[in-house]
C-alpha cells in the first residue's frame, strides 16, 4: 500500500490550542474542499509505501511528541493512514489529526489511534462553499467527541452571525465541551476583523461556549 505525500517537515504548530509545540509535520496530498481562504496549495507529492514513510518518521523519534497528520484532508486517503497511526501509535508517538471534519466514516476507522484531533469547522459565509457541510459536520463530531477535540473557524469580513449561531448549537450538541478557536483570516486586515472578533468571542461566552481569538501564529513568526 501506498500514500500520497506532499511533504514531511520539522516546525512549530501554528493554529489552535497546541500553537507553539514543536511538532513532525506530514502532509497527505488531495482534498475534497475548496476554500476561498486556502493557504496550502498542493502541486506534488511523493508515493510512499508504509515502510518508507515510517522509517522516515522514526528519525525523528525522541525530537517530537505529535506527529501531525495533516492536509489537504488526510482523511482521503484513510486506508494508509489508518496503517502509519497504527505503528507511530505502538512507537508511542501522539497522533494529532488536523482535519475538515467531513469525513465521519473514515474517522471512525482511525479514531482508536488518534489522540488530538484539531477539527475545522467550515462555515459557509467564510469558505464560499455553496455544499451545506453542516449535516457532515455534526456526523463528524459525534464520532471525534470520542477523543480529545477542538474546534477552529476562520473568520473573515463575510463571515456572518447566522453561521456562528449555527457553530454553536453543532458544538452544545456534542455535549463534550469543545472549544472553539475563532482564526482571524490571514489575508484580512486585522485591524477590520477585531471588532468582529470580540463580538463572536462574547456570542459565545453568552451560549455558554468556551473561545478564544488565536491567529495564525506561524505565519507572524515567519515559519511553515
Amino acid at each position: 500500500m501506498t500514500g500520497k505525500i506532499s511533504e514531511i517537515f520539522e516546525s512549530v504548530q501554528g493554529e489552535g490550542l497546541y500553537f507553539g509545540d514543536r511538532q513532525l509535520f506530514v502532509r497527505f496530498f488531495g482534498c475534497n474542499l475548496k476554500c476561498k481562504f486556502c493557504d496550502t496549495k498542493q502541486d506534488v507529492f511523493v508515493e510512499c509505501d508504509l515502510r518508507q514513510l515510517f522509517g522516515k518518521i522514526m528519525t525523528y523519534k525522541g525530537k517530537y511528541r505529535f506527529i501531525s497528520f495533516t492536509g489537504g484532508e488526510p482523511l482521503l486517503q484513510v486506508d494508509f493512514l489508518k496503517q502509519i497511526m497504527e505503528l507511530t501509535h505502538k512507537s508511542r508517538f501522539k497522533n494529532y489529526l488536523e482535519t475538515n471534519g467531513t469525513l465521519a466514516e473514515a474517522l471512525a476507522e482511525v479514531i482508536e489511534y488518534v489522540d488530538i484531533i484539531s477539527m475545522d469547522l467550515k462555515l459557509p459565509s467564510s469558505t464560499g462553499i455553496k455544499e451545506n457541510l453542516w449535516l457532515k459536520h455534526r456526523k463528524f463530531l459525534k464520532v471525534a467527541s470520542k477523543k480529545d477535540t477542538f474546534l477552529k473557524a476562520v473568520v473573515s469580513e463575510g463571515t456572518t452571525e447566522e453561521d456562528l449561531y449555527v457553530a454553536i448549537n453543532l458544538i452544545r450538541e456534542s455535549g463534550k465541551g469543545m472549544v472553539l478557536v475563532l482564526q482571524p483570516n490571514y489575508y484580512d486586515d486585522y485591524r477590520k476583523l477585531e471588532p468582529k472578533l470580540n463580538k463572536f468571542k462574547d456570542a459565545c461566552m453568552k451560549e455558554g461556549i468556551v473561545s478564544c481569538i488565536i491567529p495564525q501564529m506561524h505565519k507572524m513568526m515567519g515559519m511553515r
